[in-house]
């Protein structure tokens, strides 16, 4: 089996979403955090433009790691709350989440080789028009994404009530 240039760039690109989205759930600084799920965020734009989504990366180029993001990093400028974040965390939390990571990663798996996905080969990509894309976000048919549609607005909302949240005052 040989390994093409493809799958090399794939392999870079979620190591390094793998890295960056533990160091911001790890990390103790909150701007580190940021931009930690800034390269996360730039990853999964490099994944929809590897498979040919240009559209899709353009989106999740603009609105979250442009968006979201920088409502971020203003609110925590604006709190100066760039104080260390480190605590002690209780065993059992450290084991709950022990159990839940790898509970998820073996679900992961059997969901993978049981339904077929990992057998099947990515179909040729072929160029969508807007209109098309457009049109499926907000259809209500078989393949319509409205529910995920609405799910990614009330997220929007969420994170901007966050971001409000933390730029208040005491």
């Amino acid at each position: 089996m040989e390994i093409t240039l493809q799958q090399i760039v794939f392999g870079v690109v979620a190591l390094m979403m793998a890295v960056c989205s533990v160091l911001s759930v790890t990390t103790g600084r909150i701007l580190r955090a940021a931009t930690a799920l800034l390269f996360v965020l730039f990853g999964t734009a490099g994944l929809y433009f590897m498979l040919g989504y240009t559209y899709l990366g353009a989106v999740q180029l603009s609105v979250y790691a442009g968006g979201i993001v920088v409502l971020y990093v203003f609110s925590i400028l604006l709190t100066r709350s760039d104080k260390n974040m480190n605590r002690r965390i209780p065993r059992g939390r450290w084991f709950a989440a022990t159990v839940a990571v790898v509970t998820g990663f073996f679900l992961t798996v059997f969901l993978l080789f049981t339904n077929g996905f990992a057998l099947n080969t990515v179909p040729a990509l072929v160029e969508q028009n807007p209109a098309g894309v457009g049109e499926a976000l907000v259809g209500m048919d078989k393949y319509g994404f409205i529910l995920p549609f609405e799910a990614i607005s009330v997220l929007l909302l969420a994170c901007m009530i966050g971001a409000i949240m933390i730029a208040r005052k005491h």
